[in-house]
C-alpha cells in the first residue's frame, strides 16, 4: 500500500459520518465555505462603515480603529489553540461552537450601544471566529482525497478572495441603502440568518472527525502563543496608526522571547509526548515548514493590497464605498477567472504553479503602479481596471493551489493543528502587512492632498512586488508530494 493510501485508509478510520449516514458530497464543503465567507467578510466589510460608526456612536479615532483591530488581533491569535481543540474535541463541533459564537457576537455588534461595547463585540466575535476557521482546512483535509482535495482548496482560495473583494461591495451597499435605517448595524446583522441555518444544516452535512492522539489541550503553549501573537499584531498594527510610541517597540521586542519560550515548550512536550499545541513533527515535512514561508511572503503582499487600494480610491480619487467596490470587482473578475482554470494550470504547470502566480501578481502590482501615475488625479478610473485584472489572475493561481500544496505536507492526524497554524501565518501576513504596508504609505502623502495619493500608491507597491518576488523564489524548494 502506498503512503498515501495509508493516509487515505486512516482518514476514513478516523471520520464519523453525519446524520443519516450519508458520504458527506459537496454539502460539507459548502457549508464550511460559508464559514470561511463570513469570517473574511468581517475583516473587510468594517473598513467602509467606519465613518459611520464614528459619528453614530461618537467614538474617537482610536476607538474606530480598535473596532477593525479587536477583530483582527482576536481572530489570528488564537487560531492555533482554536485548531488544536478541533484535533482534541472535534472538527465539527468545534466549528458549531465557533459558528454560535460567531452568530450571537454579531448580533451583539448589532445592537452596541457604545465604542467601548463594539470593540467588546467585535473581539468576542473574532475569537469566535478563531475557533471555527482552522476547522475549515481540517474537514477539507480528512473529507476529501485525491482530485477531489484539489478542487476543494481551489474553491476555498476563491471564497477567500470573494470574501475580500466582496467585503468592500457589500459593506458599500448596505450603508447607501440604509435599510429600515439600520445603517452601519445591518453588515453585521446580516450574519444572523446565515449563522442560523449553517447552524441547521451542520450535523447533517459535515461528518465529525478529530486526531488520533487525543490528550489534553496544553493551556500553557496556548497562552504563550496567544501572547506572543498578540504582542506582535497589535503593537504592529496600532503602532502604525499611532505613529510608532515606545509601548509599540517595547511590545514588539517581548514578542521575541515569548515566541522563543513557546517553540521551546513545545519541543519539550513533544518529545515526552504530552499532546503539545503543535506538534513540531509538522514541521519536518519540507512542502509545510518551506510552504509556510512562502505563503507568509505572499500573503503579505496579497492582503495588504485590498487595504492600499481602498485607500487610493476611495481617499485618493474621491469614489464612494460602493463606486469604489465597483472597481474592486475587476481584481474579483480576474481572481475568480483563474481560480476555476487553477487546476488545469496546475495540470500543465506542476509546482511551477506556486511560483508563476507571485510573479504574475507582481506584473498587475507593477502595472497598477505606472497606470496610477499616469492618470494621476484626472484620468479616468478605467485606466486601472487592466492591471487590477492580472493582479486578480495572480491571486487566483496562488492563494488556493499553494494551500492545499502547504498542507498536504501535515500529518492528516494533526489536520485542524496544521490549518491552525496555516491560516495564523495568513491572517498574520495580512494584518502585517497592512501594517508594512502603511509605513510606506503614510509617510508619502506629505500634505494628504489628493494630488499627493498616485506618488503614495507607488511606493506602498513596492514592498508588495518585493513580497511577491520573494514567494516566487521561496516556494521553488517546496519539493511537493507528487499528484494522486
Amino acid at each position: 500500500m502506498t503512503t498515501d493510501a495509508r493516509s487515505d485508509a486512516r482518514i476514513e478510520a478516523e471520520v464519523t459520518l453525519p446524520a443519516g449516514g450519508r458520504s458527506p458530497g459537496w454539502g460539507a464543503l459548502a457549508i464550511v465555505m460559508v464559514g470561511t465567507f463570513i469570517t473574511v467578510l468581517d475583516y473587510f466589510i468594517t473598513n467602509v462603515a467606519v465613518p459611520t460608526i464614528q459619528v453614530d456612536l461618537r467614538a474617537n479615532h482610536a476607538q474606530s480603529q480598535l473596532v477593525i483591530i479587536g477583530y483582527g488581533v482576536a481572530f489570528t491569535s488564537a487560531m492555533i489553540t482554536g485548531g488544536r481543540l478541533g484535533d482534541l474535541y472535534g472538527r465539527r463541533r468545534m466549528f458549531s461552537l465557533g459558528m454560535l459564537g460567531f452568530t450571537i457576537a454579531s448580533g451583539l455588534c448589532a445592537v452596541a450601544q457604545s465604542p467601548e461595547a463594539l470593540i467588546a463585540f467585535r473581539v468576542l466575535q473574532g475569537a469566535a471566529a478563531a475557533l471555527m476557521v482552522p476547522q475549515v482546512l481540517g474537514i477539507i483535509g480528512v473529507v476529501y482525497t485525491g482530485a477531489a482535495r484539489a478542487r476543494a482548496f481551489v474553491v476555498y482560495g476563491l471564497v477567500i478572495g470573494l470574501a475580500g473583494v466582496f467585503g468592500q461591495v457589500i459593506g458599500g451597499v448596505l450603508i447607501s441603502v440604509d435599510v429600515a435605517g439600520l445603517d452601519w448595524r445591518t453588515i453585521f446583522l446580516i450574519n444572523l440568518p446565515v449563522g442560523v441555518v449553517a447552524l441547521a444544516l451542520t450535523p447533517r452535512l459535515i461528518p465529525e472527525s478529530r486526531g488520533e492522539e487525543g490528550g489534553r489541550l496544553d493551556l500553557v503553549g496556548a497562552l504563550l502563543s496567544t501572547a506572543a501573537l498578540v504582542a506582535i499584531v497589535y503593537s504592529l498594527v496600532q503602532g502604525q496608526e499611532e505613529g510608532w510610541p515606545l509601548w509599540s517597540w517595547l511590545l514588539l521586542a517581548a514578542s521575541v522571547p515569548l515566541g522563543a519560550l513557546f517553540v521551546a515548550q513545545q519541543r519539550s512536550r513533544t518529545r515526552r509526548d504530552l499532546s503539545p499545541l503543535i506538534n513540531m513533527g509538522l514541521f519536518r515535512s519540507r512542502s509545510f515548514s518551506v510552504g509556510l514561508v512562502g505563503m507568509l511572503t505572499y500573503f503579505l503582499a496579497m492582503g495588504s493590497f485590498f487595504f492600499l487600494l481602498a485607500l487610493y480610491l476611495q481617499q485618493g480619487r474621491g469614489l464612494s464605498p460602493a463606486e469604489a467596490g465597483l472597481v474592486f470587482l475587476t481584481l474579483g473578475a480576474g481572481y475568480f477567472g483563474s481560480s476555476l482554470l487553477s487546476t488545469k494550470l496546475a495540470a500543465r504547470l506542476g509546482p511551477g504553479l506556486y511560483a508563476a502566480g507571485p510573479l504574475t501578481l507582481a506584473v498587475g502590482y507593477v502595472l497598477s503602479g505606472l497606470t496610477a501615475s499616469w492618470i494621476g488625479t484626472d484620468g479616468h478610473i478605467l485606466w486601472i481596471v487592466p492591471p487590477l485584472i492580472i493582479a486578480g489572475i495572480g491571486m487566483g493561481m496562488t492563494t488556493g493551489p499553494l494551500t492545499g500544496a502547504v498542507l498536504a505536507g501535515a500529518d492528516p492526524q494533526y489536520a485542524a493543528a496544521a490549518s491552525g497554524v496555516t491560516n495564523t501565518v495568513q491572517e498574520g501576513a495580512v494584518a502585517i502587512g497592512v501594517a508594512l504596508v502603511g509605513a510606506v504609505f503614510f509617510p508619502a502623502l506629505d500634505a494628504g492632498a489628493p494630488a499627493d495619493y498616485p506618488h503614495a500608491f507607488d511606493m506602498g507597491l513596492i514592498p508588495l512586488v518585493a513580497f511577491c518576488l520573494a514567494a516566487s523564489v521561496i516556494v521553488r524548494f517546496m519539493q511537493p508530494r507528487a499528484k494522486q
